[in-house]
């Protein structure tokens, strides 16, 4: 249970796909503008995650390892996560049509996010077994929707105070300045895991 818990913090907080290994930066900071969206379409990229996962570690384990297939893993991945993305997105238009079409564009690009592509692949390069897979891919996607909520949260202070902002740093230029002061606050956490269960 220990070993579960440090791998679901460090997903979370010490190893945050988005502000610590900088992977899914598009959703990032393209649907965050509303909190409602970037709520929406974590919920989604960690439904993805862990289906991924569901999906592709047995599949590596027990066909493509077995079959020396292993170099395939890649190109399998894409297909498994494409498919997942499809499913999702015929439920969400069938189901919550405001919410699809508050996603737009940023619905399919789950499919190129290379968060979801990354925690299928790092859960097998860490040497994770199914259930450490599966912990370790929610936190990631829990960790992907508390960077996406925290950073609405900042745009929309920062959308609010566009008149103290000067004209020539407006826009873009505060927005990724913004990502990159939370992403250096998600630093402080390193040592967290190491203080706690140690």
């Amino acid at each position: 249970m220990k070993e579960f818990a440090i791998i679901l913090i460090s997903a979370v907080l010490v190893n945050n796909y988005v502000l610590s290994k900088f992977l899914g930066i598009c959703p990032f900071l393209g649907v965050s503008k509303k909190l409602d969206s970037a709520f929406g379409m974590s919920v989604a990229v960690t439904f993805v995650m862990a289906l991924a996962t569901a999906a592709t570690w047995p599949i590596y384990m027990y066909i493509l390892v077995p079959k020396d297939l292993s170099y395939l893993q890649t190109i399998v991945f894409i297909l498994i996560i494409a498919a997942l993305v499809q499913f999702i997105e015929i439920a969400l238009k069938k189901y919550i049509p405001s919410l699809h079409a508050a996603l737009g564009i940023y619905l399919p690009l789950i499919t190129t996010n290379c968060a979801v592509l990354g925690v299928t692949i790092l859960n097998l390069d860490e040497g994770y077994n199914f259930v450490e897979s599966m912990v370790n891919s929610i936190g990631s996607g829990l960790g992907f929707m508390l960077a996406m909520v925290l950073f609405s949260g900042v745009r929309s202070r920062v959308d609010a105070s566009t008149d103290k902002i000067p004209k020539a740093y407006q826009g873009i230029p505060i927005t990724l300045t913004a990502a990159a002061i939370c992403s250096v606050s998600f630093m402080g956490f390193t040592g967290i895991v190491d203080g706690l269960f140690h």
